[in-house]
């Protein structure tokens, strides 16, 4: 039996397991078990969309929905941090993520680029010059806060209605909130999930009480000191890199890799990169307390792998240990949304969850990139599929990232690791080499650490399967293979393509040494 007017993918909704007519709710069986419901006596939901979350991906697809013709609704709540920093409308990366890791990392390199300006001829005194913490804050804010400004006046013009309100489900159709007004119940034909996540705080003594997160230290009101960043993945490194650029001690606790998600031996090299330039890491340790002294220092004690306890005073100790999704504050069992993992994950098909008029976008996916330009790409195609008749769906392979480290490190597709693995070693070329940007060469900065790899098919067509880049401007250089890699990248049009001179980009053009020959990835020269 069919439902005219519904299409259904293999869901599951617990509890339901035949056909029912009462209440006006309707439930399919056939090998899978399905929920809709339709509302009474004609009534009509008040909204098309309601979207819970005010980040990249939620306004998204809020805006494309909207001007699809679509009546939507976007509910946005920041429950302040422990210290008590809030932010405004726009979510994580505008408010304490990409755009303010971006500019504190802007003006590290600045700078370096200061010391590196004598060497060119400018008269200068670096040793004189310092970064004041108070201005730099400043001026990240009020950038955030025009950004948020002009977020508020686009959902205005755009007709896009913004509750700041905290949204949870009350049924699969309803969803309550309570703003300065009051009370407010909304229903909508279809919802968008996604309110993405927060930074995580370890189980010790004093961590939530005198630890920050990289949630508070983009406004932090005193400059940062002697910093601890306990965690090794891309945030704890940007934060620990940024704030040795401006002249702050920073030391990174590693509990076991660095980098886990990403390639080990570009992981490997950023590390050398990192201490080479004064960042301190500890290897294999567990914080086990903060304490906070009489002249306002803050305690803490670790453990290494093998046991031994270690202490040391900090001014600022910032966890950087992962994330969890806002998904238990919403009630989604009141409307029925399975969660997967430590239970706060979402698994969807084409964004779709097991209830088919509940979707879900960015951080709060199950297994998918926690990316800003994928939540809004996902958010944009989402929006197109239920009110433009658009078919197209996301495609979450091959996303292009990159860490804002001191010596950035950008890549595409897989790593070495997991290309082994999948292909095994007599399958997988890794072509690789050493460089020299040329703009290194007066101030006599290091090259040691300016490396980049091709990895591909070794036979047919050599179909390249990672691209891996550490660098000045990774981000910049990696963003247009990324595209070529899309459009099936081969290491033979890879060489035969003929770069940009002097550039670094070039260097991908200029790969011809494989991992295999043994021979040297060092470059003879730089114009031949």
């Amino acid at each position: 039996m069919a439902i005219p007017g519904f299409c259904f993918r293999r869901l599951i909704y617990p509890g339901y397991n035949r056909i029912i007519v009462r209440q006006n709710v309707f439930v399919q069986n056939v090998n899978f078990k399905n929920f809709v419901r339709s509302f009474s006596n004609g009534e009509a939901p008040e909204y098309d969309l309601v979207v819970l979350g005010g980040g990249s991906g939620g306004l998204a697809a809020a805006k494309e929905a909207s001007g699809l013709g679509a009546k939507v609704a976007v509910l946005d709540f920041v429950k302040p941090t422990p210290i008590g920093t809030k932010w405004g409308l726009g979510g994580t990366c505008v408010n304490v993520g990409c755009i303010p890791k971006k500019l504190m990392h802007q003006a590290a390199l600045l700078g370096e680029a200061i010391h590196d300006a004598q060497a060119y001829g400018w008269q200068l005194e670096p040793q004189a010059i310092k970064n004041d913490w108070a201005s730099l804050r400043q001026a990240v804010q009020n950038h955030i806060k025009s950004v948020n400004w002009v977020t508020r006046v686009e959902l205005r013009d755009k007709k896009v209605e913004y509750i700041n309100g905290h949204g949870i489900f009350k049924d699969p159709r309803t969803v309550h909130t309570v703003i300065k007004q009051g009370e407010r119940t909304l229903t909508a034909k279809y919802f968008i999930i996604a309110v993405g996540g927060r930074p995580r705080y370890p189980n010790i003594p004093g961590a939530v009480e005198y630890g920050i997160t990289s949630d508070d230290i983009f406004s932090l009101e005193k400059e940062p000191g002697k910093t601890l960043v306990v965690g090794a993945g891309y945030i704890g490194l940007e934060c620990a890199g940024f704030l040795n650029g401006l002249g702050y001690d920073a030391t990174v606790m590693v509990r076991s890799v660095v980098l886990r998600e990403f390639d080990q031996q570009m992981a490997q090299i950023i590390t050398a990169s990192m201490q080479e330039k004064g960042v301190k890491f500890l290897f294999k340790c567990l914080p086990q307390s903060i304490e906070k002294l009489p002249d306002d220092k803050l305690l803490v004690k670790w453990k290494n792998a093998c046991g031994e306890e270690f202490s040391d005073t900090f001014d600022t100790v910032l966890f950087a240990i992962g994330r969890k999704a806002l998904t238990r504050e919403l009630h989604l069992d009141k409307a029925g949304v399975q969660v997967v993992g430590e239970g706060e994950k979402i698994d969807v098909s084409d964004e779709q969850t097991n209830v088919p008029h509940i979707f879900a976008v960015g951080d709060v996916l199950h297994k998918k990139p926690e990316l800003t330009p994928v939540a809004i790409h996902a958010g944009k195609l989402l929006a197109r599929r239920l009110f433009g008749g658009a078919t197209d769906t996301m495609d979450y392979q091959n996303v292009a990232t990159t860490v804002f480290s001191p010596l950035e490190y950008g890549c595409v597709g897989l790593s070495e690791e997991i290309a082994l693995n999948k292909y095994g070693p007599d399958e997988i070329e890794v072509y690789h080499a050493y460089y020299k940007p040329t703009e290194f060469f007066v101030p006599q900065r290091s090259i040691a650490h300016c490396y980049l790899k091709v990895i591909a098919l070794r036979n047919g067509d050599q179909k390249v399967l990672g691209l891996h880049f550490i660098g000045p401007h990774a981000g910049e250089v990696i963003q247009g293979f990324a595209a070529a890699i899309k459009c099936h990248l081969t290491v033979p049009a890879l060489m035969s393509t003929v770069g940009i001179h002097p550039t670094v980009a070039e260097e991908f053009t200029r790969i011809n040494i494989t991992k295999r020959s043994g021979k040297d990835p060092n470059p003879q020269s730089c114009c031949s």
